[in-house]
C-alpha cells in the first residue's frame, strides 16, 4: 500500500478489538482430527481496528474507541494499534475484563479461514462514547453491533457534528439491526447479512436496503464475485473481484474493502472508482498473510 496526504479531518473508528490466535493448516481438518499447524501468528483482529490500520497505512489519521479488558492481551492490541499511528486515548478499561479472542484456522489450500470468537465483555456504551471528542473529524466508521447503544452514537454525531461523515459495517443480522440504518451516508454490507435477509441477488437486496435507510450510498462485498453498490438516485453496478495469483489469505479482506471504499470517498474519488479501488485492495490483500501489505500494491488515487 502507498501512503497518500492525508485529508482534512481524521478518521474515528467504534467497534471492537480482539486477539487473534492464527494457525495456518495445510487443510481444514475433518471432526475429530488432529493436525499440525503449519505456522502459529498472534496477533490484533477486530473488524474496525483492522479497517484504520489499512486507512493508517493509507495515510489517514485514525482513532479508535472501544472496550478491552485488563489482561495482557489488551496491552498487545493496545501496542499493536500504537505502532499503526492509531490513537487510543477513548478507549474503555473494564477492570477483571477479558479481552476477547478469536481461535482462527487458515488454510494454505485455498486461503480459507474459519473463527471461533470468544467474548465475554461489555460493549462500548452510549455513554462511554460521549466522553470521545468530536473535534477534528472527517469520518467516523460504526460496526453494526449494539444497535440500541450505536443508533445513540449515530445520533450524537449527527447532531454535535453534522458535516463529518459517518458509515456502518453491517456483517451480520443482529436484532434490532433496522435502528442503524437512519443517519449514515454509507452502509457496508457483508454478503451473509444480504443472505440473512433472504437475499440471494445482490441488486434486489440494494435497492431494499437503499428504500429502508437513508443513506446515500449503499454497498455489498461478495467475495470472489466481487461488489455491488448502489446510489440514491442511481442504478445497481456490479464490479468483479480481482483474483490475486495465489489466494493465500482472505481473513480480514472484507476489513480491507471497507477501508477501501472509505479511503477513496475520502479522497473525493466518485462512488464507482472507490468501490473498484475498494475490490482490487481486498484481491490483493488475499494474495499476502495479514491485513496490511508491504508490496504489490495497487495504485491509490491522490
Amino acid at each position: 500500500m502507498h501512503e497518500t496526504s492525508n485529508p482534512a479531518g481524521s478518521v474515528l473508528g467504534v467497534g471492537i478489538a480482539v486477539l487473534d490466535l492464527v494457525n495456518e493448516v495445510e487443510v481444514y481438518p475433518a471432526e475429530d482430527d488432529e493436525v499440525r499447524a503449519l505456522a502459529l501468528r498472534r496477533v490484533r483482529g477486530g473488524n474496525v481496528t483492522n479497517s484504520l490500520a489499512v486507512l493508517s497505512r493509507l495515510g489517514h489519521v485514525c482513532r479508535w474507541v472501544g472496550t478491552l479488558g485488563d489482561d495482557p492481551a489488551a496491552d498487545l492490541i493496545l501496542a499493536d494499534l500504537a505502532g499503526h499511528g492509531i490513537e487510543t486515548g477513548d478507549a474503555v478499561r473494564v477492570s477483571g475484563g477479558t479481552t476477547p479472542t478469536s481461535s482462527i484456522l487458515v488454510s494454505r489450500t485455498n486461503g480459507s479461514r474459519t473463527i471461533v470468537h470468544f467474548r465475554d465483555l461489555p460493549e462500548l456504551s452510549a455513554e462511554d462514547f460521549g466522553r470521545a471528542s468530536l473535534d477534528g473529524l472527517a469520518w467516523v466508521h460504526f460496526e453494526g453491533r449494539n444497535p440500541q447503544e450505536t443508533a445513540r452514537m449515530i445520533r450524537r454525531v449527527r447532531k454535535e457534528a453534522p458535516d463529518v461523515a459517518i458509515s456502518v459495517e453491517l456483517e451480520k443480522h443482529r436484532p434490532g439491526i433496522e435502528a442503524l440504518l437512519h443517519g449514515p451516508q454509507l452502509l457496508l454490507a457483508s454478503r451473509a447479512f444480504a443472505r440473512a435477509g433472504g437475499f440471494e441477488d445482490p441488486g434486489d437486496f440494494l435497492e431494499d436496503l437503499l428504500m429502508r435507510s437513508d443513506a446515500r450510498l449503499c454497498v455489498v462485498a461478495r467475495g470472489a464475485q466481487g461488489a455491488a453498490f448502489l446510489k440514491r438516485g442511481g442504478h445497481v453496478q456490479r464490479v468483479s473481484a480481482y483474483v490475486p495469483t495465489r489466494v493465500v489469505d482472505t481473513l480480514g479482506a472484507g476489513d480491507v474493502f471497507n477501508a477501501g471504499v472509505i479511503h477513496g470517498l475520502l479522497k473525493g474519488l466518485p462512488d464507482g472508482e472507490a468501490v473498484v479501488q475498494a475490490v482490487k485492495l481486498a484481491g490483493l490483500k488475499c494474495g499476502h498473510p495479514g491485513i496490511v501489505m508491504e508490496r504489490e500494491s495497487p495504485p491509490i488515487s491522490d
